[in-house]
């Protein structure tokens, strides 16, 4: 076979793998049917496909023709993306929690002797002298031996937890402070060290809450340091707070105007469809029981008076009274005057106990309020301007 022949149809059938739309062409129906009757099954056309761009990050991303958009949210829409929180930026050395074991404490059942406190007054001294010299764990053990001969005493307990402090450990200095003030109520520094440890840990509230009581109890310059550090990232996390507050009031508001405006809507649609039930204005025929139902229904929803009339076709004081009633329907367009012939709807005649026509049933809310029985024009006016006017 001609090599230029081969290098050209070579060239056509990398084509056809790297775009095997083109075999829908119709020119080349026959080299597809070729195809085809060697049990080659043939990609569909491309076009028929949705289609899908690559983009640059990997993720295939959907175009959407005009009939295929994807749904806007309206105003309507109750669901409105969660409100998240910005990080702040707040000041200060905050650590990781300590999950050491927790520390050795006394045994507060033990009765402490005067030798006793004398020997744990020796190893507090030797405990601060540790902590004059950056020996924090040496001043742990001697403050833990004081604590072992003394149980009882808060100042030990704090001057631990102070140590714990310094060495960045703010769970265990917590659990000696809590013991000092378990002790001592009013040991400020019990809650020195308590707020201290809060601050490492970032509980910003707390610790300005226990540094303020340490405070009012024994002030010192080094709790002021502290506070001048806690108050201004307690002020941050209070207006972020009160921002982020607002934004869910705000969202909440939103939310219930919506919704609203949905009632509002839907209250209006109702009432044209119960309107149009009604018809104002005009003397409305009853031929069930079920379309009786439907219109006192419509009235009661729309806290409307309406009048039952039960009449008959071989009724004189009915024919003479007919014209008054419909007139009456005119003057008063927001009360629902129907009429039922008995004969025609007996068992509704019936179930409302007529026993004579024609009669006069007014009814609110689905219940019987008033009545007047025959054609009684002066008798109907009153009892209609009497109940319209509680409407």
């Amino acid at each position: 076979m001609d090599a230029a022949k081969v290098a050209q149809l070579r060239a056509f059938v990398g084509h056809c793998k790297s775009d095997p739309s083109v075999l829908h062409d119709p020119s080349l129906g026959f080299f597809r049917d070729y195809l085809e009757s060697l049990g080659v099954q043939i990609p569909a056309s491309s076009a028929s496909k949705s289609h899908v761009k690559q983009e640059s990050g990997g993720m295939p991303s959907a175009e959407f023709g005009d009939g295929n958009k994807p749904k806007q949210k309206t105003e309507d829409d109750d669901d409105e993306d969660e409100i998240v929180e910005s990080d702040i930026e707040l000041e200060g050395e905050v650590v990781e929690p300590d999950n050491d074991s927790p520390q050795k404490m006394g045994d507060s059942s033990v009765e402490v002797t005067e030798e006793n406190r004398h020997a744990a007054q020796m190893s507090k001294a030797k405990a601060v002298d540790a902590i004059s010299e950056g020996k924090f764990e040496e001043a742990i053990d001697y403050i833990t031996e004081a604590i072992t001969l003394n149980p009882t005493s808060a100042i030990l307990y704090a001057t631990r937890a102070s140590v714990f402090v310094k060495m960045r450990k703010p769970n265990a200095a917590i659990r000696d402070a809590d013991a000092a003030l378990q002790i001592n109520s009013d040991s400020a520094k019990g809650y020195k060290s308590r707020g201290m440890a809060k601050a490492l840990l970032g509980k910003w509230e707390e610790a300005a809450f226990d540094l303020h009581t340490a405070s009012k109890l024994d002030h010192d310059e080094e709790i002021h340091s502290v506070l001048k550090m806690v108050e201004p990232n307690l002020q941050k996390i209070e207006e972020h707070h009160r921002k982020y507050e607002r934004l869910k009031k705000e969202r909440e508001r939103r939310k219930a105007e919506r919704q609203r405006r949905r009632a509002e809507a839907v209250d209006r649609k109702a009432e044209s469809e119960y309107l149009s039930v009604l018809q104002d204005g005009n003397v409305v025929g009853i031929h069930s029981s079920i379309e009786l139902e439907t219109k006192l229904m419509a009235a009661t929803k729309l806290s409307r008076l309406a009048i039952l009339y039960f009449t008959a076709a071989w009724c004189g004081p009915c024919r003479s009274i007919a014209p008054v009633y419909k007139s009456l329907a005119e003057r008063h367009p927001k009360t629902v005057f129907l009429k039922i012939d008995i004969d025609e709807v007996h068992n509704v005649a019936h179930q409302w106990n007529v026993s004579s026509v024609p009669t006069f049933f007014f009814v609110k809310d689905g219940k019987e309020i008033d009545k007047v029985v025959g054609a009684d024009k002066t008798g109907l006016e009153r009892k209609i301007a009497l109940h319209s006017t509680k409407v």
